[in-house]
Protein backbone atom coordinates (compact mmCIF):
# COMPACT_ATOMS: atom_id res chain seq x y z
CA UNK A 1 0.00 0.00 0.00
CA UNK A 2 2.79 2.40 0.99
CA UNK A 3 4.75 1.41 -2.11
CA UNK A 4 1.76 2.15 -4.36
CA UNK A 5 1.25 5.56 -2.73
CA UNK A 6 4.95 6.35 -3.11
CA UNK A 7 4.83 5.44 -6.78
CA UNK A 8 1.77 7.69 -7.24
CA UNK A 9 3.54 10.55 -5.47
CA UNK A 10 6.70 10.12 -7.52
CA UNK A 11 4.61 9.99 -10.69
CA UNK A 12 2.89 13.26 -9.73
CA UNK A 13 6.24 14.96 -8.97
CA UNK A 14 7.62 13.75 -12.31
CA UNK A 15 4.60 15.14 -14.17
CA UNK A 16 4.98 18.50 -12.42
CA UNK A 17 8.69 18.65 -13.30
CA UNK A 18 7.92 17.82 -16.93
CA UNK A 19 5.25 20.56 -16.99
CA UNK A 20 7.67 23.11 -15.50
CA UNK A 21 10.29 22.22 -18.08
CA UNK A 22 7.76 22.49 -20.91
CA UNK A 23 6.57 25.90 -19.74
CA UNK A 24 9.96 27.41 -18.98
CA UNK A 25 10.92 26.15 -15.56
CA UNK A 26 11.17 27.53 -12.08
CA UNK A 27 12.90 30.84 -11.36
CA UNK A 28 14.54 31.79 -8.06
CA UNK A 29 13.62 34.80 -5.95
CA UNK A 30 15.71 37.98 -5.48
CA UNK A 31 15.22 39.98 -2.27
CA UNK A 32 16.19 43.66 -2.24
CA UNK A 33 17.54 43.86 1.30
CA UNK A 34 19.48 47.05 0.52
CA UNK A 35 16.33 49.15 -0.07
CA UNK A 36 14.72 48.44 3.31
CA UNK A 37 16.60 51.40 4.79
CA UNK A 38 14.97 53.60 2.14
CA UNK A 39 11.52 52.51 3.29
CA UNK A 40 10.81 50.32 0.26
CA UNK A 41 9.15 47.49 2.15
CA UNK A 42 6.15 45.15 2.12
CA UNK A 43 3.21 45.66 4.47
CA UNK A 44 5.06 43.89 7.29
CA UNK A 45 8.36 45.70 6.74
CA UNK A 46 10.07 42.84 4.89
CA UNK A 47 12.10 43.56 1.73
CA UNK A 48 10.49 43.62 -1.72
CA UNK A 49 11.25 40.80 -4.12
CA UNK A 50 11.16 39.68 -7.73
CA UNK A 51 12.06 36.71 -9.91
CA UNK A 52 14.40 37.31 -12.88
CA UNK A 53 15.01 34.88 -15.74
CA UNK A 54 17.87 36.38 -17.74
CA UNK A 55 17.59 36.98 -21.48
CA UNK A 56 19.71 35.19 -24.02
CA UNK A 57 20.63 35.29 -27.69
CA UNK A 58 18.89 38.08 -29.60
CA UNK A 59 16.79 38.93 -26.52
CA UNK A 60 19.64 39.79 -24.17
CA UNK A 61 18.91 43.56 -24.38
CA UNK A 62 15.12 43.21 -24.16
CA UNK A 63 13.25 43.46 -20.85
CA UNK A 64 9.74 42.41 -19.81
CA UNK A 65 8.74 43.50 -16.30
CA UNK A 66 5.52 41.78 -15.18
CA UNK A 67 3.77 42.85 -11.96
CA UNK A 68 1.90 40.30 -9.91
CA UNK A 69 -1.76 40.82 -9.02
CA UNK A 70 -3.71 40.00 -5.89
CA UNK A 71 -6.35 42.61 -5.09
CA UNK A 72 -5.99 45.44 -2.56
CA UNK A 73 -6.47 46.13 1.15
CA UNK A 74 -8.62 49.12 2.01
CA UNK A 75 -8.64 49.05 5.83
CA UNK A 76 -6.22 48.45 8.69
CA UNK A 77 -8.02 45.18 9.41
CA UNK A 78 -7.73 43.77 5.88
CA UNK A 79 -4.10 44.93 5.61
CA UNK A 80 -3.22 43.30 8.94
CA UNK A 81 -4.59 39.97 7.75
CA UNK A 82 -2.91 40.43 4.38
CA UNK A 83 0.54 41.01 5.91
CA UNK A 84 0.47 37.43 7.21
CA UNK A 85 0.43 36.14 3.61
CA UNK A 86 2.67 36.35 0.55
CA UNK A 87 0.59 39.35 -0.57
CA UNK A 88 1.91 41.34 2.38
CA UNK A 89 5.23 39.78 3.30
CA UNK A 90 8.19 38.50 1.32
CA UNK A 91 8.84 36.14 4.24
CA UNK A 92 5.81 34.17 3.06
CA UNK A 93 6.74 34.08 -0.64
CA UNK A 94 7.80 30.91 -2.41
CA UNK A 95 11.50 30.83 -3.23
CA UNK A 96 10.93 29.43 -6.72
CA UNK A 97 8.25 30.56 -9.20
CA UNK A 98 7.22 28.76 -12.37
CA UNK A 99 7.25 31.03 -15.44
CA UNK A 100 4.57 30.38 -18.03
CA UNK A 101 2.60 32.17 -20.73
CA UNK A 102 3.98 35.64 -21.40
CA UNK A 103 6.97 34.81 -19.15
CA UNK A 104 7.77 31.41 -20.67
CA UNK A 105 11.30 30.75 -21.95
CA UNK A 106 10.04 28.28 -24.57
CA UNK A 107 10.17 29.57 -28.13
CA UNK A 108 7.30 27.37 -29.30
CA UNK A 109 4.85 28.68 -26.71
CA UNK A 110 6.15 32.26 -26.42
CA UNK A 111 7.83 33.04 -29.78
CA UNK A 112 8.09 36.82 -29.43
CA UNK A 113 9.38 37.16 -25.85
CA UNK A 114 10.87 33.78 -24.84
CA UNK A 115 14.50 34.99 -24.83
CA UNK A 116 13.94 38.41 -23.21
CA UNK A 117 14.94 39.22 -19.67
CA UNK A 118 11.67 38.30 -17.96
CA UNK A 119 10.85 39.56 -14.46
CA UNK A 120 7.96 38.72 -12.15
CA UNK A 121 7.61 41.53 -9.58
CA UNK A 122 6.03 40.18 -6.40
CA UNK A 123 3.10 42.15 -4.99
CA UNK A 124 3.14 42.79 -1.24
CA UNK A 125 1.77 46.30 -0.66
CA UNK A 126 -1.96 46.09 -1.43
CA UNK A 127 -2.21 49.35 -3.40
CA UNK A 128 -1.11 48.47 -6.96
CA UNK A 129 2.32 49.92 -6.08
CA UNK A 130 0.96 53.42 -5.29
CA UNK A 131 1.12 53.88 -1.51
CA UNK A 132 3.63 55.90 0.52
CA UNK A 133 2.70 56.28 4.20
CA UNK A 134 3.28 54.34 7.41
CA UNK A 135 0.80 53.33 10.11
CA UNK A 136 3.08 53.11 13.18
CA UNK A 137 0.29 52.19 15.58
CA UNK A 138 -0.41 48.95 13.71
CA UNK A 139 3.12 48.49 12.37
CA UNK A 140 1.91 48.60 8.77
CA UNK A 141 4.00 49.94 5.91
CA UNK A 142 2.09 51.31 2.92
CA UNK A 143 5.10 51.71 0.63
CA UNK A 144 3.99 50.35 -2.75
CA UNK A 145 5.33 53.28 -4.74
CA UNK A 146 8.76 53.00 -3.10
CA UNK A 147 8.79 49.27 -3.88
CA UNK A 148 8.06 49.95 -7.55
CA UNK A 149 10.76 52.62 -7.79
CA UNK A 150 13.34 50.47 -5.96
CA UNK A 151 12.78 47.44 -8.17
CA UNK A 152 12.86 49.46 -11.40
CA UNK A 153 16.07 51.20 -10.22
CA UNK A 154 17.64 47.83 -9.47
CA UNK A 155 16.72 46.46 -12.90
CA UNK A 156 18.06 49.59 -14.62
CA UNK A 157 21.43 49.00 -12.96
CA UNK A 158 21.35 45.33 -13.93
CA UNK A 159 21.09 46.17 -17.62
CA UNK A 160 17.62 47.49 -18.31
CA UNK A 161 19.13 50.97 -18.57
CA UNK A 162 20.60 49.84 -21.91
CA UNK A 163 17.45 48.13 -23.13
CA UNK A 164 16.61 48.00 -26.81
CA UNK A 165 13.03 46.92 -26.09
CA UNK A 166 11.10 47.12 -22.81
CA UNK A 167 7.59 46.18 -21.68
CA UNK A 168 5.84 46.94 -18.39
CA UNK A 169 3.01 44.46 -17.87
CA UNK A 170 0.88 43.04 -15.09
CA UNK A 171 -2.18 41.00 -14.21
CA UNK A 172 -5.23 42.22 -12.25
CA UNK A 173 -3.98 44.67 -9.57
CA UNK A 174 -0.65 44.40 -11.39
CA UNK A 175 -2.44 45.11 -14.67
CA UNK A 176 -3.85 48.26 -13.09
CA UNK A 177 -0.31 49.12 -11.94
CA UNK A 178 0.97 48.73 -15.50
CA UNK A 179 -1.50 51.44 -16.54
CA UNK A 180 -0.81 53.74 -13.59
CA UNK A 181 3.00 53.49 -13.96
CA UNK A 182 3.27 53.18 -17.75
CA UNK A 183 4.31 56.73 -18.62
CA UNK A 184 6.73 56.84 -15.66
CA UNK A 185 8.32 53.62 -16.87
CA UNK A 186 8.78 55.17 -20.31
CA UNK A 187 10.39 58.28 -18.76
CA UNK A 188 12.94 56.21 -16.82
CA UNK A 189 14.30 54.49 -19.93
CA UNK A 190 16.47 55.95 -22.70
CA UNK A 191 14.67 57.74 -25.52
CA UNK A 192 16.13 55.15 -27.90
CA UNK A 193 14.38 52.27 -26.10
CA UNK A 194 11.14 51.00 -27.63
CA UNK A 195 8.79 51.02 -24.63
CA UNK A 196 5.24 49.72 -24.45
CA UNK A 197 2.91 48.47 -21.73
CA UNK A 198 0.49 45.56 -21.39
CA UNK A 199 -2.44 45.42 -18.98
CA UNK A 200 -3.92 41.95 -18.43
CA UNK A 201 -7.31 42.10 -16.66
CA UNK A 202 -6.41 45.51 -15.24
CA UNK A 203 -9.07 47.69 -16.85
CA UNK A 204 -11.42 47.97 -13.86
CA UNK A 205 -14.38 50.17 -14.72
CA UNK A 206 -16.15 52.89 -12.75
CA UNK A 207 -19.64 51.41 -12.55
CA UNK A 208 -22.56 51.02 -10.17
CA UNK A 209 -23.42 47.68 -8.61
CA UNK A 210 -26.73 45.81 -9.00
CA UNK A 211 -28.23 47.68 -6.04
CA UNK A 212 -27.40 51.04 -7.62
CA UNK A 213 -24.58 51.62 -5.13
CA UNK A 214 -21.00 52.76 -5.74
CA UNK A 215 -19.24 49.78 -4.19
CA UNK A 216 -16.04 49.87 -6.25
CA UNK A 217 -15.81 53.68 -6.16
CA UNK A 218 -16.03 53.64 -2.37
CA UNK A 219 -13.57 50.76 -2.13
CA UNK A 220 -10.92 52.41 -4.32
CA UNK A 221 -11.44 55.65 -2.42
CA UNK A 222 -10.66 53.84 0.84
CA UNK A 223 -7.56 52.22 -0.69
CA UNK A 224 -6.27 55.57 -1.94
CA UNK A 225 -6.89 57.28 1.42
CA UNK A 226 -5.34 54.53 3.57
CA UNK A 227 -2.22 54.14 1.42
CA UNK A 228 -1.76 57.83 0.58
CA UNK A 229 -1.93 56.91 -3.09
CA UNK A 230 -3.23 60.09 -4.72
CA UNK A 231 0.16 61.81 -4.88
CA UNK A 232 1.53 58.83 -6.83
CA UNK A 233 -1.30 58.49 -9.34
CA UNK A 234 -0.55 59.92 -12.82
CA UNK A 235 -0.41 63.71 -12.59
CA UNK A 236 -1.83 63.96 -16.11
CA UNK A 237 -5.03 62.50 -14.65
CA UNK A 238 -5.14 64.00 -11.14
CA UNK A 239 -4.59 67.50 -12.55
CA UNK A 240 -7.81 67.07 -14.55
CA UNK A 241 -9.72 65.39 -11.71
CA UNK A 242 -8.86 67.94 -9.03
CA UNK A 243 -12.18 67.55 -7.21
CA UNK A 244 -11.94 63.73 -7.12
CA UNK A 245 -8.29 62.77 -7.77
CA UNK A 246 -8.81 59.31 -6.23
CA UNK A 247 -10.92 58.45 -9.28
CA UNK A 248 -7.62 58.21 -11.16
CA UNK A 249 -7.48 54.68 -9.76
CA UNK A 250 -9.89 53.91 -12.61
CA UNK A 251 -8.09 53.28 -15.93
CA UNK A 252 -10.80 54.92 -18.04
CA UNK A 253 -9.73 58.33 -16.69
CA UNK A 254 -5.98 57.64 -16.77
CA UNK A 255 -5.65 56.37 -20.33
CA UNK A 256 -7.25 59.50 -21.78
CA UNK A 257 -3.96 61.34 -21.24
CA UNK A 258 -1.46 58.47 -21.50
CA UNK A 259 1.37 58.90 -23.99
CA UNK A 260 2.96 55.45 -24.05
CA UNK A 261 1.55 52.70 -26.30
CA UNK A 262 -0.45 50.12 -24.35
CA UNK A 263 -2.20 46.82 -25.03
CA UNK A 264 -5.28 45.68 -23.12
CA UNK A 265 -5.97 41.98 -22.61
CA UNK A 266 -9.34 41.65 -20.94
CA UNK A 267 -12.47 39.57 -20.87
CA UNK A 268 -15.53 41.69 -21.63
CA UNK A 269 -17.17 39.52 -18.97
CA UNK A 270 -14.30 39.82 -16.51
CA UNK A 271 -15.15 37.32 -13.77
CA UNK A 272 -13.61 39.38 -10.96
CA UNK A 273 -15.42 42.54 -12.04
CA UNK A 274 -18.78 40.79 -12.32
CA UNK A 275 -18.29 39.27 -8.85
CA UNK A 276 -16.95 42.40 -7.16
CA UNK A 277 -17.97 45.49 -9.13
CA UNK A 278 -21.32 44.50 -10.64
CA UNK A 279 -22.65 42.04 -8.04
CA UNK A 280 -20.53 42.21 -4.87
CA UNK A 281 -21.86 40.31 -1.87
CA UNK A 282 -22.53 43.64 -0.11
CA UNK A 283 -25.05 44.53 -2.83
CA UNK A 284 -26.60 41.05 -2.97
CA UNK A 285 -27.79 40.31 0.56
CA UNK A 286 -30.41 37.85 -0.73
CA UNK A 287 -27.68 35.93 -2.63
CA UNK A 288 -29.75 36.05 -5.81
CA UNK A 289 -26.51 36.34 -7.81
CA UNK A 290 -24.57 33.57 -6.06
CA UNK A 291 -25.13 30.82 -8.67
CA UNK A 292 -24.90 33.21 -11.61
CA UNK A 293 -21.49 34.52 -10.47
CA UNK A 294 -20.14 30.97 -10.29
CA UNK A 295 -21.40 29.98 -13.73
CA UNK A 296 -22.97 32.30 -16.32
CA UNK A 297 -25.01 29.36 -17.60
CA UNK A 298 -26.93 29.50 -14.31
CA UNK A 299 -27.91 33.16 -14.70
CA UNK A 300 -31.55 34.09 -15.18
CA UNK A 301 -32.55 35.94 -18.37
CA UNK A 302 -32.80 39.12 -16.29
CA UNK A 303 -29.32 38.65 -14.86
CA UNK A 304 -27.88 37.95 -18.30
CA UNK A 305 -29.41 41.20 -19.55
CA UNK A 306 -27.68 43.09 -16.71
CA UNK A 307 -24.39 41.34 -17.52
CA UNK A 308 -24.69 42.21 -21.21
CA UNK A 309 -25.30 45.83 -20.19
CA UNK A 310 -22.14 45.65 -18.04
CA UNK A 311 -20.19 44.46 -21.09
CA UNK A 312 -21.51 47.47 -23.00
CA UNK A 313 -20.34 49.75 -20.18
CA UNK A 314 -16.92 48.11 -20.20
CA UNK A 315 -16.51 48.51 -23.97
CA UNK A 316 -17.69 52.12 -23.79
CA UNK A 317 -15.13 52.92 -21.08
CA UNK A 318 -12.38 51.18 -23.04
CA UNK A 319 -13.05 52.61 -26.48
CA UNK A 320 -13.97 56.02 -25.05
CA UNK A 321 -10.35 56.39 -24.01
CA UNK A 322 -9.31 56.82 -27.64
CA UNK A 323 -8.60 54.52 -30.56
CA UNK A 324 -5.03 55.43 -31.43
CA UNK A 325 -3.30 52.80 -33.55
CA UNK A 326 -0.58 52.66 -30.87
CA UNK A 327 -3.16 51.08 -28.59
CA UNK A 328 -3.98 47.44 -28.98
CA UNK A 329 -6.62 45.25 -27.46
CA UNK A 330 -7.74 41.66 -27.21
CA UNK A 331 -11.20 41.60 -25.64
CA UNK A 332 -12.71 38.12 -25.62
CA UNK A 333 -16.14 37.05 -24.43
CA UNK A 334 -14.85 34.51 -21.94
CA UNK A 335 -15.75 34.52 -18.25
CA UNK A 336 -12.14 34.98 -17.16
CA UNK A 337 -9.64 37.10 -15.25
CA UNK A 338 -5.92 37.18 -16.14
CA UNK A 339 -5.12 35.28 -19.33
CA UNK A 340 -1.49 36.11 -20.24
CA UNK A 341 0.28 34.31 -17.41
CA UNK A 342 -0.83 30.76 -18.16
CA UNK A 343 0.08 28.73 -21.20
CA UNK A 344 -3.43 27.34 -21.55
CA UNK A 345 -4.84 30.80 -22.21
CA UNK A 346 -1.74 32.44 -23.76
CA UNK A 347 -0.91 30.22 -26.73
CA UNK A 348 -1.92 26.57 -26.33
CA UNK A 349 -4.11 24.57 -28.69
CA UNK A 350 -7.03 25.32 -26.36
CA UNK A 351 -6.38 29.03 -25.88
CA UNK A 352 -9.20 31.53 -26.45
CA UNK A 353 -9.18 33.09 -29.90
CA UNK A 354 -10.88 36.14 -31.38
CA UNK A 355 -11.09 36.12 -35.16
CA UNK A 356 -8.84 33.01 -35.23
CA UNK A 357 -6.10 34.94 -33.38
CA UNK A 358 -4.81 33.89 -29.96
CA UNK A 359 -3.53 36.26 -27.30
CA UNK A 360 0.19 35.54 -27.82
CA UNK A 361 0.02 36.32 -31.53
CA UNK A 362 -2.12 39.42 -30.99
CA UNK A 363 0.33 40.87 -28.45
CA UNK A 364 3.39 40.03 -30.58
CA UNK A 365 1.85 41.49 -33.76
CA UNK A 366 1.03 44.69 -31.86
CA UNK A 367 4.39 45.08 -30.12
CA UNK A 368 6.45 44.51 -33.26
CA UNK A 369 3.96 46.46 -35.37
CA UNK A 370 3.41 43.62 -37.80
CA UNK A 371 -0.22 44.71 -37.87
CA UNK A 372 -2.60 46.85 -35.78
CA UNK A 373 -4.55 44.75 -33.29
CA UNK A 374 -7.88 45.89 -31.88
CA UNK A 375 -9.92 42.74 -31.48
CA UNK A 376 -13.30 42.82 -29.74
CA UNK A 377 -15.23 39.56 -29.50
CA UNK A 378 -18.93 39.00 -30.16
CA UNK A 379 -21.24 38.84 -27.10
CA UNK A 380 -21.47 35.81 -24.79
CA UNK A 381 -22.04 32.92 -25.42
CA UNK A 382 -20.75 33.16 -28.99
CA UNK A 383 -17.12 32.02 -28.60
CA UNK A 384 -16.57 28.23 -28.45
CA UNK A 385 -12.87 28.69 -27.61
CA UNK A 386 -13.76 30.01 -24.14
CA UNK A 387 -13.25 26.94 -21.98
CA UNK A 388 -12.71 27.14 -18.23
CA UNK A 389 -10.51 30.21 -18.49
CA UNK A 390 -11.28 31.64 -15.04
CA UNK A 391 -7.80 31.82 -13.52
CA UNK A 392 -8.22 34.30 -10.66
CA UNK A 393 -7.40 31.96 -7.78
CA UNK A 394 -4.97 34.48 -6.25
CA UNK A 395 -7.29 37.46 -6.49
CA UNK A 396 -9.34 37.99 -3.29
CA UNK A 397 -12.91 39.25 -3.44
CA UNK A 398 -13.80 42.58 -1.85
Amino acid sequence: MIGARLRQWLSLVTCLLILLKAEGGSVGITYLQNVVAKGAVCLDGSPPAYHLDKGFGTGVNNWLVHMEGGGWCESVETCLSRKETDLGSSKQMVKQFGFSGLLSSQQKSNPDFYNWNRIKVRYCDGSSFTGDVVNPVNNLYFRGNRIWEAIIDDLLVKGMGNAKNAILSGCSAGGLASILHCDRFRALLPATTKVKCISDAGFFIHAKDVSGGQHIENFYGQVAKLHGSVKNLPASCTSKMRMRPELCFFPQYVVQTMQTPIFFINAAYDSWQIKNILAPSAADSGKAWKSCKLDLKKCTPGQLKIIQDFRAQFLSALTGAGNSSSRGMFIDSCYAHCQAGKQITWSSNNSPAVGNTKIAKAVGDWYYERSPVQKIDCPYPCNPTCQNTDSESQVPDI
